[in-house]
């Protein structure tokens, strides 16, 4: 990888997401040398995805650079790679672009799409979890329509302007309300010839009620909201198969689509070479202690998504969240100063500051500690929590200016079909004719 050696001790850190980067921030000016690893070459703003995905913003407002945060931090390096495994006898990490010794590892790779094993759903489904798939949903939604218009079967084009959502979390929430709000003031003005009242947008929801995760109150509320804006919401239908076409459930519905949006659920982006002990089977999150290390290791960490730190509070890990995530990242920081110095590391305990989602325009739910709103308010409070987390001068402008703009002009102007998205043939359409 060509990292020099140093007299300091090498801190390697698996993952540019919100607990990485929370993480190098931490250690800048510290006595250690770092070295991050990610696939891409910046840290995605994964909250805002949807908005990418229904052409709200553009893919460089939610996205910064790695090197950009770094390169004012003495001894830190980056290298874009994917990590294949880790020897934890020899204490390297083993990657694309070569091996790496490390003294202290931190895995931070965060989470990814989980499918319950479901291999016809995986190859069929469409996923959001990052940039590429927030573009290639984006695509795929316009292409649909792109198609219904050359279309006079009307199952046809109906089937290509049904979209079908599975799970009922902010994400799908989010961008059921979206695409809602796309369909209200938007695609009858660029679709006049496509009879837009015959679009269908179904949220799927296993449990009882929608963003499970938050309190009653919003969960209520929001709900509310996206039945009014027409979404139509299933719940206690668990979706069993998707050939490309057809949806199967577990009772008596069936949904027929050329698009399904999985958002049913998330596991952890786990890396071969641990002591099979320190992972959860099904979630694939590492088992760590309150100082977020990994159990079994004394000089391994593993933060944000992947680390499933079980407490009396949260048996099942911390929610995977970008709070959480950014909350271990910086205490690890510290941490691994104390301990490098043999001094006393400090236990993780989650500060709740609270969660929250939009649905549409001038509609949200937050949940605080002890006061739960929505409405006009709520949304603005979304905005604003979102757009001041966002790294970067540049990226806050940016999108700040894109609200404001498509709040005034009630538009979305990122309708592009830049990267078209070949998927397998589901219309009368052959491969050459899409």
């Amino acid at each position: 990888m060509n990292i020099p050696t140093s007299n300091k001790p090498r801190v390697v850190i698996i993952g540019g997401g919100f607990a990485g980067i929370a993480l190098a921030k931490k250690l800048r000016n510290k006595s250690v040398q770092v070295v991050l690893l990610d696939k891409h070459n910046y840290h995605t703003f994964q909250p805002l995805l949807y908005q990418v995905a229904t052409g709200g913003l553009e893919a460089g407002s939610i996205a910064y650079p790695i090197r950009k945060v770094i390169q004012e931090y003495p001894d830190f390096y980056f290298r874009l790679t994917s990590v294949k495994e880790i020897d934890t006898k020899e204490q390297k990490v083993i990657s694309e672009i070569g091996d790496l010794h490390y003294d202290y590892l931190v895995i931070a790779t965060g989470s990814k799409t989980n499918y319950f094993g479901n291999k016809e759903i995986e190859r069929n489904s469409m996923s959001m979890k990052t940039i590429p798939q927030s573009l290639n949903i984006r695509s795929l939604i316009l292409e649909n329509f792109e198609q219904a218009v050359l279309l006079k079967d009307e199952a046809e084009r109906n089937l290509l302007i049904n979209f079908v959502l599975v799970g009922a979390g902010p994400t799908g929430v989010e961008l059921a309300g979206a695409l809602a709000e796309m369909k209200k003031a938007i695609l009858q003005k660029d679709y006049p010839d496509l009879d837009i009242s015959k679009m269908e947008i179904n949220l799927i929801q296993s449990g009882d009620r929608v963003l499970n995760t938050m309190s009653e109150k919003s969960s209520v509320a929001a709900e509310k909201f996206l039945v009014d804006l027409g979404v139509k919401v299933w719940k206690n239908v668990r979706v069993t198969n998707y050939d490309g076409r057809t949806i199967t459930t577990n009772t008596d519905l069936t949904f027929e689509t050329a698009t399904l949006i999985w958002t049913a659920g998330v596991q952890g982006a786990a890396i071969r070479g641990l002591d099979a002990k320190s992972l959860v089977e099904k979630v694939e999150r590492i088992r760590v202690n309150e100082f977020n290390q990994v159990k079994g290791y004394d000089n391994i960490f593993a933060i944000g998504d992947i680390a499933s730190m079980e407490t009396k509070e949260f048996p099942q890990g911390h929610p995977m969240m970008a709070q959480p995530a950014m909350q271990q990242g910086k205490l690890l920081g510290d941490n691994l100063v104390q301990l490098i110095s043999g001094r006393i590391m400090t236990p993780f305990e989650y500060n709740d500051k609270g969660s929250m989602a939009t649905i549409g325009r001038n509609l949200a739910v937050v949940d605080l500690p002890s006061y739960h709103f929505s409405g006009v308010f709520a949304w603005f409070v979304w905005m604003f929590v979102h757009l001041f987390s966002l790294i970067g001068f540049k990226n806050k402008a940016v999108v700040f200016t894109n609200w404001v703009y498509n709040y005034i002009r009630f538009d979305r102007e990122g309708r592009l079909i830049v990267r078209p998205y070949k998927k397998r043939s589901f219309t009368t359409f052959t491969s050459d004719e899409i």
